[in-house]
């Protein structure tokens, strides 16, 4: 399998339930969007801030993998999360703006960036507590996307609780169809 045109796709998947969350979330009170209802990170707002925390951790480390990845270098622009439940975006509408220009920049970084041999590489990076890790580039970009889909399901299923469906979720409808291409 080409990790390129994957990690494209997946890009394309998460930028699409990325607006589905966001667009759904609209039909939401301010009060609900913030209400603790006993999450992992409390409230529907906390768990989109968590997910936009950790891609911004993760797009960090990834920028230095290569000083071709100018669309990661430039999401140094946003606060930099000091921890994994930060609070970046007190709002909807802030949020969103942030969600976006990842969302796009990520898709940029690996529609016309990123090389198939870099995924065959090791990332040495630093976690929050300073420990030293070196893995596999292709399974770090793997656990960006992953831990993405796991929170948009968590923050589906509170949406849902609160008479609020997202639409269809299925990676399937973002994999081309070879027979209809």
């Amino acid at each position: 399998m080409n990790c390129c045109h994957h990690f494209q796709l997946m890009a394309i998947y998460n930028r699409r339930l990325n607006k589905q969350i966001y667009q759904a979330s609209t039909n939401l009170s301010s009060a609900e969007l913030e209400e603790d209802v006993g999450a992992f990170f409390k409230s529907i707002l906390g768990a989109l801030n968590h997910i936009v925390v950790g891609d911004l951790l993760w797009l960090s480390r990834f920028a230095t993998h290569s000083s071709r990845y100018q669309s990661l270098a430039c999401l140094a622009t946003h606060p930099k999360p000091s921890s994994l439940d930060e609070q970046l975006y007190d709002n909807l509408d802030a949020y969103w703006l942030v969600r976006k220009d990842i969302d796009d920049r990520v898709h940029e970084w690996l529609s016309s960036e990123v090389l198939e041999t870099d995924f065959e590489r090791l990332l040495t990076y630093s976690n929050s507590k300073g420990i030293v890790s070196k893995r596999n580039f292709s399974e770090l970009v793997s656990h960006l996307f992953n831990h993405q889909t796991h929170h948009r399901g968590q923050v589906s299923a509170l949406l849902y609780q609160k008479g609020v469906d997202i639409g269809v979720t299925d990676f399937l409808i973002d994999i081309p169809d070879a027979v209809h291409s």
